[in-house]
């Protein structure tokens, strides 16, 4: 089984090691909104109030008691509620779940068993997964919450970027439509790019050398998924902009990262795995809530049309390696085209 192949069957509940230290750590996220019971209400609702009845619901409410750490419910309310529009919650936020462990089977697979049967419990695995997702939505969602006399209810839901049955059914819809009867010079088109956020820069730059991601640190981490075709990196300063617009986060702390695969497969896998996962890097204690979803916007294509009329920047350095990519930096967007079809024995860096 090829490095890549390993992917096409990994259980949803476990944490999964890829390159440079990084894990990718199983989790159940929700978006959570608290609106008033009654629209003519107009009273805020108190945040510690809320996390605490959050917090006692998991643990005394559902079919299984679920002690989720304080940290892992991130609720704010409302600045100006003076300002609030009709239809704005009072106050929102997000709940993550990271202890799954109560999803397992409880008779374990065996190593001597054969591959079908391997696969098999993985995909019984992510069927319980998504039906207890389902399940924690369908009872979170609408629940009525009571402090002191007022009521507030509230709303719960699945990021998009959390469900890819979601996002895959949103893609196959989107080119069937543009394949449909049309023309496309390449033939039939179908999507092939991720595309990430909310990673923090330094866990893909290169250590003692820079705080800002590396392209080639970040492509040995990828390539790990598949071959990739192109691949971009750059610091991501509008990332959680919107949540935390008075906190003052210093620039560059997160990074967007856009990878093009070789082959569907490979894509529609690595898509898979980052849906509903978070990322840790070892000997770090904090763990990345990322976004993760597939290209709606050709990035790269929108890339070298605009910078089509403008010359590439090269600086040549004489060298010489055993195994050798070519690598074109564009001016303005860091998009590097890695040609793996034929063997280099000299870099343009």
């Amino acid at each position: 089984m090829g490095s890549a192949d390993r992917f096409d069957s990994v259980s949803p509940i476990e944490p999964l090691d890829i390159e440079n230290g990084l894990t990718l750590l199983p989790r159940v996220r929700l978006n959570l909104a608290v609106h008033p019971a009654s629209p003519a209400q107009t009273k805020p609702v108190d945040d510690w109030q809320l996390k605490r009845a959050l917090l006692d619901y998991l643990k005394n409410s559902l079919s299984v008691s679920l002690a989720v750490p304080e940290e892992d419910v991130d609720v704010r309310r409302l600045k100006d509620l003076k300002k609030r529009k009709r239809d704005e919650p009072l106050a929102s936020g997000s709940l993550v779940i990271r202890d799954l462990g109560f999803l397992k089977e409880t008779k374990r697979s065996s190593f001597d068993e054969d591959e079908a049967t391997k696969e098999g419990a993985v995909r019984i695995l992510e069927k319980k997964y998504t039906e207890w997702r389902k399940y924690l939505v369908g009872k979170m969602d609408g629940l009525e919450l009571n402090f002191g006399g007022v009521k507030f209810k509230l709303s719960a839901s699945l990021p998009a970027s959390d469900d890819f049955e979601g996002m895959k059914k949103e893609w196959e819809e989107h080119f069937a439509f543009s394949n449909r009867g049309g023309y496309s010079r390449g033939g039939r088109r179908e999507t092939d790019t991720i595309v990430l956020r909310g990673v923090p820069s330094r866990w893909f730059a290169e250590p003692r050398v820079s705080s800002k991601p590396s392209m080639l640190v970040t492509h040995t981490i990828f390539s790990t998924f598949g071959s990739i075709r192109n691949i971009s990196v750059a610091e991501d300063n509008d990332f959680g902009q919107d949540k935390d617009e008075d906190a003052g986060l210093v620039s560059g702390l997160h990074c967007k990262i856009v990878v093009q695969f070789e082959k569907f497969k490979d894509f529609h896998n690595v898509l898979r795995v980052l849906c509903g996962r978070s990322m840790q890097k070892q000997g770090s204690r904090l763990r990345a809530d990322y976004e993760v979803s597939w290209d709606k916007d050709d990035f790269f294509r929108s890339s070298r049309s605009q910078n089509q009329d403008k010359p590439l920047e090269q600086h040549d350095r004489g060298m010489t390696c055993s195994v050798c990519v070519s690598i074109d930096f564009l001016e303005d967007v860091d998009t590097v085209n890695l040609s793996l079809e034929f063997i280099l024995t000299h870099v343009a860096l």
